[in-house]
């Protein structure tokens, strides 16, 4: 099936009772998903097809030829209630919850260290020790400007977390992908992102590689991007990689409502990962923004009317961002200059600053809500 939606470039769509509805979240060639109720699953599936009036079309035939609709099957509310109350009982929780502290064989199998410390495995491919604290000063460092940044994508509108750091398959053939044949693992046993999120190194490869993703920088879907020094293109992670190298400072652009969706931690931590110092956009899903903060990435917002659009911004540029102090204010503003790769200044515009408040402010100033908590824990 997988070569044949390929090979036809087919618009494939699943219909699902969960709630993880964004694209490509199922299965990475799957373009649309649809909520509907465990009953209307249960129809779709039996027609096959979503090109269906289900009010007025019939589902199918049964085994004397007869015709099937939606009504046929659809349990009257008496018939719901009866399945309720032969099945659900007190005793049901009673015995479930006595039972809940002393786990199952395999539980308590388990050899547990009695030390206060987490013993990391270095040969394990899901949990692994991550650097969010490498080299972190006793006290926070002075804040200053972001200087010379290479833009890392350009986005449009409505960029999900999903988009950011996707949860569902690791293709073969992307970083994490490759990262995990690096370490002997099979295809067949690459499980997901969602399943290996403990690892950092397979996180931080994800970031930015959903296969629905545009970045404006390339002519393809998926994540990858143009490094400043050349017209090449390769994926975002490797691209992170060459300029960390460099010492690079990263910067992201997009539109409206970036980071909507769920509120997925690792949205926020692989951007940090990647090297990325700010993010640009029309606006912010809340929790998406104050995730950034928290990760210590600055979110800064166009005034009205202004996007990396309107600024003639398509990657080429460097990013030099002005007026980042200790004493920045919540909602207060920056100068940004834009240059091109000869180093004449191609534009200058002032972006609002989104740390809505002191607390935020103190977070960033620290690096991020993690760095913070650990010095007050250490002072």
């Amino acid at each position: 099936m997988v070569h044949l939606i390929e090979e036809q470039q087919l618009l494939t769509c699943s219909v699902l009772s969960g709630n993880r509805n964004f694209e490509a979240r199922i299965h990475p060639l799957v373009h649309s998903n649809f909520l509907c109720s465990p009953p209307l699953v249960v129809a779709y599936a039996i027609a096959g097809t979503m090109n269906i009036d289900l009010m007025n079309d019939s589902l199918g035939s049964d085994r004397d030829g007869n015709q099937v609709f939606l009504k046929d099957i659809w349990p009257s509310a008496s018939e719901v209630q009866s399945v309720i109350r032969d099945t659900i009982s007190p005793e049901l929780f009673n015995s479930s919850y006595s039972k809940i502290f002393s786990g199952g064989p395999s539980w308590n199998s388990l050899n547990a260290s009695e030390s206060k410390l987490f013993a990391w495995d270095e040969a394990s491919s899901y949990i692994k020790e991550p650097p969010f604290f490498n080299g972190m000063p006793d006290t926070p460092e002075t804040l200053s400007n972001i200087n010379n940044a290479a833009i890392l994508a350009i986005f449009g509108d409505t960029i999900t977390t999903d988009h950011i750091s996707p949860a569902g398959a690791i293709p073969t053939e992307s970083p994490a992908g490759q990262y995990l044949q690096k370490l002997g693992i099979s295809p067949e046993d690459f499980n997901s992102y969602g399943s290996r999120r403990g690892n950092h190194e397979v996180m931080m490869r994800g970031t930015f590689a959903n296969i629905r993703l545009r970045n404006h920088m390339v002519d393809k879907d998926g994540g990858f991007t143009r490094i400043l020094q050349s017209h090449k293109t390769i994926s975002i992670y490797d691209a992170a990689m060459l300029y960390k190298k460099n010492a690079t400072p990263l910067v992201v652009f997009a539109g409206s409502d970036y980071g909507t969706g769920s509120s997925r931690d690792w949205a926020a931590k692989g951007t940090m990962l990647l090297g990325v110092k700010a993010v640009f956009a029309k606006s912010y899903e809340r929790i998406h923004r104050s995730n950034l903060v928290g990760m210590g990435v600055l979110p800064l917002q166009f005034e009205d009317g202004i996007d990396a659009s309107t600024l003639g911004i398509n990657g080429s540029e460097t990013i030099t961002i002005e007026g980042i102090s200790d004493d920045l204010i919540p909602g207060g503003k920056l100068t940004v200059l834009c240059k091109r790769r000869d180093g004449k200044m191609t534009r200058s515009f002032s972006a609002l600053i989104r740390l809505d408040s002191a607390m935020e402010v103190e977070y960033y100033r620290h690096g991020g809500i993690l760095h913070k908590v650990l010095r007050q824990a250490l002072g």
